[in-house]
């Protein structure tokens, strides 16, 4: 503090003047035997000193004060800086000496110090309110405390071409809030209802105990760890919607997971314990049977955080195994193509009776604006009907590739516009996308356990489209889709079906 009260006052005074001005006062202290004034340049002074610096930072100095002062006169300015620094202990009594005046000065500028320390302690305590692209966020002083409101709504145009089994239709396909955030250190929470549709359902519901990036406990409703593209949010999809092998790999269950990543993210795992749930659709609220099922996914990313041009390489596995025994929806799946069309269902007879098992090997590749992902699925369920057991397996594929043309990275978490829609000139992002995937059903599912007549055995389907990211909250996508519908020996094929989707999705 004095060092600044020095660099102020430099060009008001000098030494020399204050130590001259110091001597000539009543009070100043000399031997008697000296016949000329002594150098002042003691300890006394040079606290006198650091008192008349104090006074300038608080503007107390001028040009015209720049002279001798007597020792009443720095008292009165000592006690007009103890008022401002809100001093109450009284004033020094009349004609007080140097060494009074300097043990006050110390006080003070203790007692101003504390202050700022007290300010600084104040403002690192107080809750952090931010608002920006990724939505709303309240955070307390350490920051072990935080809400995020987070949100998702995507409106969908629908355009069918041809024989089509389905109407043209605007449709309100997602909308969700997301509540998350933390309690303390150890606590992360999400919740996110979904009310699209006709009733409002949980998509998310969970908890993570984190003890450690490369463990954290998982416990609630979230997706099973099994397919690539469902793990993937829908906000950052490259399509409007996901491909034909996520109808083979579960999506929200209900359960308990492990997960963790290690080797700085180029290795990541999740294994769990869940209620288990039929292809492609989310769990029940409860358990509709006495079996659990064991679900587990590796990911490894070898080359992550380098200069390589495999950089951006991502391969892994998931699987599932359980069993289930029952009847209808919840334990036994329809196929829908990506039109939504359900294209295969089970004979209303037939029963889940014994061992499940999925297994997906996956993969992806991005590098700069360019983005490759692939991914196989294979689910075998054991059913039963008339006392007739089969173990079915469905097997279904797919490659999706993007291309970003305004030079943005594609990623797996989706595209930014360095240059959003509006500032300074900016048009945002633009992205090419193409998808191929098939689906083959068992053919020992028919004709006992499916009806050829109104079920597909195999689908192929492919899907073009564009991509314009106006903001990092606004995007409008196009898809152009076919699929073409395979049917068993001596039954009718379904219609192909053709569409247009397009979508507007607010994301933050």
């Amino acid at each position: 503090m004095r060092d600044g009260y020095k660099r102020r006052a430099g060009s008001h005074f000098s030494p020399d003047v204050c130590a001259r001005s110091i001597s000539s006062l009543p009070n100043a202290r000399q031997e008697p035997s000296m016949t000329a004034p002594r150098p002042l340049f003691t300890l006394p002074t040079r606290k006198l000193l650091s008192l008349s610096l104090a006074l300038a930072v608080c503007g107390a100095w001028s040009s015209a004060q720049a002279q001798q002062l007597t020792v009443e006169q720095l008292q009165q300015r000592l006690e007009r800086l103890e008022r401002l620094a809100g001093v109450s202990d009284g004033t020094p009594a009349e004609g007080a000496g140097l060494a009074d005046l300097d043990q006050r000065l110390r006080i003070i500028e203790r007692r101003l110090e504390l202050q700022e320390e007290e300010r600084l302690a104040a403002a690192k305590a107080a809750p952090k309110i931010t608002v920006d692209q990724k939505g709303a966020s309240f955070k307390s002083g350490d920051g072990n405390y935080e809400l995020k409101l987070r949100g998702l709504l995507q409106g969908d145009a629908r355009v069918f071409i041809g024989d089509s089994r389905q109407n043209d239709t605007f449709l309100l396909r997602t909308a969700r809030p997301t509540l998350e955030g933390s309690l303390g250190k150890r606590l992360a929470y999400r919740f996110t209802p979904e009310f699209a549709g006709d009733s409002a359902t949980i998509v998310d519901a969970y908890a993570d105990l984190r003890f450690d990036p490369a463990y954290t406990l998982r416990v609630g409703k979230f997706t099973s760890p099994v397919g690539l593209e469902r793990l993937q949010s829908s906000a950052a999809l490259v399509d409007v919607e996901r491909a034909l092998v996520s109808e083979l790999a579960p999506n929200r269950d209900l359960g308990v997971q492990l997960q963790g990543e290690l080797g700085k993210g180029r290795f990541s795992y999740a294994v769990g314990v869940f209620n288990g749930t039929v292809d492609g659709r989310d769990a029940v609220t409860s358990n509709p049977d006495d079996d659990f099922e064991y679900a587990g996914r590796v990911f490894f990313e070898p080359l992550k955080g380098t200069d390589s041009a495999w950089a951006g390489l991502g391969f892994g596995l998931g699987a599932s195994a359980g069993q289930k025994h029952g009847s209808g929806n919840n334990f036994l799946p329809r196929y829908r193509s990506p039109g939504q069309a359900t294209f295969f269902n089970y004979r209303s007879a037939v029963i889940a009776d014994g061992d499940t098992l999925r297994w997906s090997p996956q993969g992806w590749f991005y590098r700069n604006g360019f983005g490759l992902q692939a991914e196989y699925i294979a689910s075998r369920q054991e059913v039963a009907r008339d006392a007739r057991r089969t173990a079915l397996e469905h097997r279904a594929w797919q490659a999706t590739a993007s291309y970003v043309l305004s030079g943005e990275d594609a990623s797996y978490r989706g595209v930014t516009p360095s240059r959003p829609f509006g500032v300074n000139g900016g048009l945002g992002a633009f992205e090419l996308t193409a998808r191929y995937g098939e689906l083959e059903i068992d053919e020992a599912a028919f004709p006992f356990y499916a009806d050829p007549a109104t079920s597909a055995s195999h689908i192929r389907a492919w899907t073009v489209g564009a991509n314009w990211y106006l903001t990092p909250n606004l995007k409008l996508a196009t898809n152009y889709l076919q699929s073409r519908f395979d049917a068993t020996a001596g039954a009718a094929r379904l219609p192909d079906e053709k569409a247009v989707f397009s979508r507007l999705q607010v994301s933050f």
